[in-house]
C-alpha cells in the first residue's frame, strides 16, 4: 500500500506544527523521517494515524484520498502504529493486550480466546517473535512490550506501520533485534514510516530519508549521507557529532554514595545498595534504559527522595538528614530531569528563574529585601555568557524555547561555587547545536575540578561525555566502566549483564561475525 501526504498543515492555535508538508511511502519502503525532538514528527504521524485532522492538505492511500475522523478509521484503512510510550496495560496478558478492542466472539457475547490465542501465534512464529502469549504485560521487558505492540498492529492487517521513536527505550542488542524485525517486515510487503531523531540507526535500516525541522520538510536524503551531513539538514548548519575534550586529571574523592537503598512509596526497592564514589575533575556517566532506578538515584542525592538505608557525602560531609536547600547550600549543583516541572517557573521572569535556589542569599539579598538590581545585573551576565536567545531578562521564562530554558537553568547551577554537579537527561529535547553547548559547559565544569555525574539514557552522550560509565539495571549498578568502554559492552551491561560477563559475550560476538565474514568471503563466486 502506498502513502502520500500533500501540502499536510496542522497548527494550535497560532503554532503551525505541520507547514505543508509532502511525503511519500512506497509499498514495501522503510521510510525513515528524520527530526530534533520537536520538529514537528509526532504530529504528523498523529495526524496521518487520525488522532488529529489536517487543517490543510490532504492524505492518499494508493491515490485516492482518505479522511480518517478517529484512529479506527486508520486501523480500518491498514495503518498501525506504535507509539512511543507503549499503550499496553500491565496488567493484560500478552494476547488480551494484542486483542483488546478487537476480540473475535463465539455466540452471543462470548469472547473465543482459543482463536485469538492462534492469531497472535500465527503473526509470532510468521515473523519469529519469541514471546509468551500469557505472559502480563508488566513482567516483560521493554524489547518484548515492543514486540506485542507490533503483533498488535500486523493482527490487524496493518499494511502500513508507523514507529514513532522505536529505539528510545531500547538497549542497543534490543535496537538490532528491531532492525531485524523490520527487514524482515519489508520482505513481508509492510511499508513503514520510521520516525526517528538517532542518525545511526537512519543510516541502518531506511531506504529512503525526509529531513523535517520546525514543522516543514528542508531536505530528502539517502542512507549513503554522513551523519555530519544529515546533522546538518537537521539543525541548519554545520555541526560538530563529536565532543572535544582532554583527557581527565581527576584528583582525590570528594563524593561517595555507599549501599544506598530507596524504596517506593508502597514499599518497592527502587534503589537496591547503590555505591559509587567520585573524584575531583572526572564525568562519571550513569547510563541505562528509563526506569532502571537513575531517577531516584538523583533525587536521593538531592534529598527529594528519602533513603530508607545507606549514606551519601560529599567532602567528607555526610548528608544525610539535610534538607534540599541545606544540600544544595552544601554546594550541590542540580539539573533535574523534567526542566519544565522541576527547573523552572513558567510564570516567573528569566531573572527570577535565575534565583530560585539563591534569592535569599548575598549578593541577591541584603537579609531584608532582595536586591533585584543586582538580580537582573547577574541575569544579563549570565544569558551572554550562555548565548540565551530572548527578547530581554524581564520576559516570563515560558517565551523560551526548550534549549534556551536549559541553558538557564544549567546557567544558574554553573555560576555558583558548586562543589558537586548532577545532571539528569541534561540534552533531552534539545537540538544538535544546543547539545555542542551543553557538553561543552560540563566539561568546563569538570576541568575547573568539579566532579559532574551525569544521568543519560542516550548511548551516544554517554559515551562522547564519559570518563567513567555507571550502568544501571533494576535499581542496581551492574559495573562500573573506563568512558572508552566497547558501545556492544555496554549494549550488554544495559540488559543486566555484569561488566566481565559482558566483555566476554561481545568478544565471543565479534569473533563469530568475523568467522562468518570469512566463510562468506570463501563461498562468494570468483
Amino acid at each position: 500500500m502506498k502513502l502520500e501526504l500533500q501540502g499536510v498543515t496542522k497548527r494550535f492555535g497560532t503554532f503551525t506544527a505541520n507547514d505543508r508538508i509532502d511525503l511519500s511511502v512506497e509499498p514495501g519502503e522503510i521510510h525513515a523521517l528524520l527530526g530534533e525532538n520537536g520538529a514537528g514528527k509526532s504530529t504528523l504521524m498523529n495526524t496521518i494515524y487520525g488522532l488529529y485532522s489536517p487543517d490543510e492538505g490532504q492524505i492518499l492511500l494508493d491515490d485516492q484520498p482518505v479522511d480518517f475522523t478517529g484512529p479506527g478509521d486508520a486501523v480500518r484503512a491498514g495503518i498501525g502504529m506504535v507509539h512511543q510510550h507503549f499503550m499496553l496495560i500491565p496488567v493484560f496478558s500478552v494476547t488480551e493486550s494484542v486483542m483488546l478492542g478487537y476480540e473475535p466472539t463465539k455466540g452471543p457475547g462470548m469472547i473465543d480466546f482459543a482463536e485469538a490465542r492462534q492469531r497472535v501465534r500465527d503473526i509470532s512464529a510468521q515473523f519469529g517473535f519469541d514471546v509468551d502469549l500469557d505472559a502480563k504485560i508488566e513482567d516483560l521487558p521493554v524489547g518484548a512490550q515492543q514486540r506485542v505492540e507490533i503483533i498488535k498492529a500486523l493482527s490487524r492487517n496493518a499494511k502500513i506501520l508507523i514507529l514513532d521513536e522505536p529505539t528510545a527505550v531500547l538497549t542497543p542488542q534490543e535496537t538490532d533485534e528491531l532492525i531485524a524485525i523490520m527487514r524482515q517486515l519489508k520482505e513481508a510487503g509492510t511499508s513503514i514510516l520510521f520516525i526517528t531523531h538517532k542518525l545511526r540507526e537512519v543510516r541502518a535500516i531506511a531506504d529512503k530519508i525526509t529531513v523535517i525541522r520546525r514543522g516543514a520538510v528542508v531536505g530528502e536524503a539517502t542512507p549513503e549521507s554522513t551523519e555530519t551531513e544529515l546533522a546538518s539538514l537537521m539543525v541548519g548548519r554545520e555541526v560538530s557529532l563529536t565532543t572535544e575534550k582532554e583527557p581527565a586529571t581527576p584528583e582525590d574523592t570528594s563524593f561517595e554514595v555507599e549501599d544506598l537503598t530507596v524504596l517506593s512509596p508502597t514499599g518497592k526497592v527502587m534503589l537496591d545498595e547503590v555505591s559509587l564514589s567520585m573524584r575531583r575533575g572526572e564525568i562519571l556517566c550513569v547510563a541505562g534504559v528509563d526506569g532502571n532506578g537513575q531517577t531516584e538515584l538523583t533525587e536521593a542525592i538531592l534529598g527529594v527522595q528519602e533513603a530508607a538505608s545507606g549514606s551519601i557525602r560529599l567532602d567528607g560531609q555526610d548528608l544525610k538528614g539535610l534538607s534540599v536547600k541545606q544540600r544544595i547550600n552544601a554546594g550541590i549543583g542540580f539539573v533535574p530531569e523534567d526542566r519544565s516541572t522541576d527547573g523552572v517557573i513558567a510564570g516567573f521572569s528569566i531573572t527570577e528563574n535565575f534565583v530560585l535556589d539563591q534569592y535569599d542569599q548575598r549578593p541577591y539579598s541584603n537579609g531584608v529585601a532582595m536586591r533585584h538590581d543586582v538580580m537582573r545585573a547577574d541575569a544579563q551576565e549570565q544569558t551572554a555568557r550562555f548565548d540565551v536567545r530572548m527578547g530581554t531578562v524581564d520576559d516570563p521564562i515560558s517565551t523560551l524555547s526548550g534549549g534556551n530554558q536549559q541553558k538557564v537553568v544549567l546557567a544558574r547551577e554553573m555560576s555558583r561555587n558548586i562543589r558537586l554537579f548532577v545532571a539528569s537527561q541534561p540534552t533531552r529535547g534539545l537540538d544538535v547545536g544546543s547539545i555542542e553547548f551543553v557538553h561543552r559547559s560540563i566539561i568546563e565544569e569538570r576541568d575547573k575540578g568539579t566532579p559532574c555525574l551525569i544521568v543519560s539514557t542516550e548511548l551516544d552522550e554517554v559515551i562522547n561525555l564519559a570518563d567513567r560509565i555507571a550502568v544501571m539495571y533494576r535499581g542496581r549498578i551492574v559495573g562500573i566502566v573506563d568512558g572508552d568502554t566497547d558501545r556492544d559492552v555496554l549494549g550488554l551491561m544495559l540488559a543486566g549483564v555484569p561488566a566481565d560477563e559482558a566483555k566476554i559475550q561481545a568478544a565471543q560476538h565479534q569473533t563469530a561475525l568475523g568467522e562468518a565474514d570469512e566463510i562468506a568471503d570463501e563461498e562468494a563466486p570468483a
